[in-house]
Formats: structure tokens, C-alpha cells, sequence
């Protein structure tokens, strides 16, 4: 075992010996046992990196290791749904479960994988091809939870169910990451569906790490503050700022005391990720800055 799920240093991927850059000069450090949000907008790198951690791409640079080893040497341990779940659809679902005992016959765990199909109140003499998008979501998670992995990779996982079909997958990962000690990293570039389950966050903008780290200490690092707007906001670092009329409203990263004068608060986890995401220029925060 362990204390690292995924470990990247100046990690770097390209398509096509002249094509642009998904992920460059990525570095950050994934603590085990926990559940971690991987956001930012579309087209950014979270699936380019989802797919390098689960051993189906290789890197153009650098170096990821998963679990202690490299992502090919993981695979056995570690499960994964793409954004595109897919399944073969001529099968049906109790041929689809078979299949992933044959692939896993020293972790499956058929109890897990039925239960999650069993939520769904479906048939299993159904063929995938019959399915709809959010029946073919609960197959793909049915056959990663099965794997009883110690990682769990998922690529944009509720996208397609329906709040009550969420709600309830969410609070089943929930119990997975309790009862098992899984990791789970889920990406989305929907803040709001992860902001209540998950304590670890990765924010990736124009393929590379803007935050990295427990989701408390990047908040706790971070203020909101309001102010007249010829406010000068120096020595502060300073994330985002805007002025409307006679107001100023801004994210910080405090340098040290903030005048008793101004208006603040702790960002809420929204907040913070559109602030980032808003400033480009904004400098990077990984865990082991956010701590001290």
C-alpha cells in the first residue's frame, strides 16, 4: 500500500509530434484515500488526464506514477469510466457483469456490481444497446465498482442522469470511499455536483495545475474582500478583482493582516474555481504552499 494515489511532475501531453499541448508541466501529489474533484472548463485537460492515469495514453514528458508504480503496472487495481462509457452493446447486462468476472477473476466482487444494477431497477436479460444514456452511466459504474479497485477514475460520471439518479450514485461512490478506503477522483467542469462530496480538488486550466490540495486549506488561504474602489490591494496576491461604481469586490491570498476596515469572508469553492479561471495570470497554489 500507499499514502499516494497519483503523483505527476512536470507532466506533459501532446497529440501528433506538431499538434497543441493538453496537459504541460503538470505537477501535484494525490493523497490516498480521498475524494477528489478534477474541474475546469471543457477542453482543458481533465480527460487527457484521467486517461494518462488510467495507463490508455502515455506521457510526452514527465513523469505519473499511480499508486506507487506506473499506470500500466496499476491497471489491476484501478477502475475506470470515460466520458463515453463504453460497452458492448450487442451483450446484456448479466453478460456484461460475466464479463467482468472473467476479466477480474481475483477482485471481482459480483455482490457490488449487482447492487448498483439493482438500483436501477433493471432487467438484466436487457441488451446495452436498449439502454439509455444514464442505464449505460450505472452498467459502466456497476463494472468499475465490481473491480473493487483501490482507484477510481471517473470522467465526467453524471452527466448524462437525471438530480435524483445523481444524488443517488453520488451518495453510493460516498459509501465506496467509506466502507473500502477508495480513492475516488471524478472530473467535472460543473463545480457545483462535487462541491458536497469530494475534500481533495484539482483545478486544471489551459492544461495546467491552477490549484492543487485539501479543498479546506485552498479556501482558507483565499479571502473576499470588499473595499472602497480606489482600495490599493498591495502587498496581497491578488486573484481576481472588479469594480462596480464606488466598489471594489476581489479574491486575495493574504500576505499578512488585512485592515480592519474592508469587508471579508472565505470564498465558497465556486468562488474560488471561477476566480482562477477568470485570471489565467493568476499564480498557481498547490498543497504544500496552501498549508503554510
Amino acid at each position: 500500500m500507499t499514502d499516494t494515489a497519483i503523483a505527476a511532475s512536470a507532466l506533459g501531453k501532446r497529440f501528433g509530434r506538431r499538434g497543441s499541448w493538453a496537459l504541460r508541466d503538470c505537477g501535484f501529489r494525490l493523497p490516498a484515500g480521498r475524494v477528489c474533484a478534477v474541474v475546469g472548463p471543457n477542453g482543458a485537460g481533465k480527460s487527457t488526464l484521467l486517461a494518462l492515469a488510467a495507463g490508455l495514453l502515455g506521457p510526452t514528458e514527465g513523469e505519473l506514477t499511480v499508486l506507487g508504480t506506473g499506470p500500466a503496472e496499476a491497471r489491476a487495481r484501478v477502475g475506470y469510466v470515460a466520458q463515453d462509457k463504453p460497452l458492448y452493446p450487442q451483450l446484456t447486462i448479466a453478460e456484461t457483469l460475466r464479463m467482468g468476472a472473467g476479466l477480474n477473476p481475483e477482485r471481482w466482487d459480483a455482490a457490488a456490481a449487482e447492487h448498483v444494477v439493482a438500483g436501477g431497477d433493471l432487467d438484466p436479460a436487457s441488451r446495452i444497446r436498449a439502454l439509455s444514456g444514464g442505464q449505460r452511466t450505472r452498467i459502466a459504474l456497476a463494472l468499475a465498482l465490481g473491480k473493487r479497485p483501490e482507484l477510481l477514475l471517473l470522467d465526467e460520471p453524471m452527466a448524462d442522469l437525471d438530480p435524483l439518479a445523481r444524488h443517488e450514485l453520488m451518495g453510493l461512490l460516498m459509501v465506496e470511499a467509506a466502507q473500502h478506503g477508495t480513492t475516488i477522483v471524478m472530473s467535472s467542469h460543473v463545480v457545483a455536483e462535487l462541491e458536497d462530496s469530494c475534500d481533495h480538488l484539482l483545478l486544471i486550466g489551459g492544461g495546467r495545475v491552477r490549484l492543487a490540495g485539501e479543498i479546506d486549506d485552498l479556501l482558507a488561504a483565499h479571502t473576499r474582500v470588499s473595499a472602497p474602489a480606489d482600495t490599493g490591494l498591495a502587498p496581497h496576491t491578488v486573484v481576481d478583482s472588479r469594480t462596480t461604481g464606488r466598489q471594489l469586490s476581489a479574491l486575495v491570498r493574504p500576505a499578512g493582516p488585512l485592515p480592519a476596515d474592508w469587508n471579508t469572508g472565505t470564498p465558497s469553492l465556486e468562488e474560488l474555481v471561477l476566480a482562477h479561471l477568470r485570471n489565467p495570470e493568476a499564480p498557481a497554489l498547490t498543497a504544500v504552499e496552501a498549508a503554510v
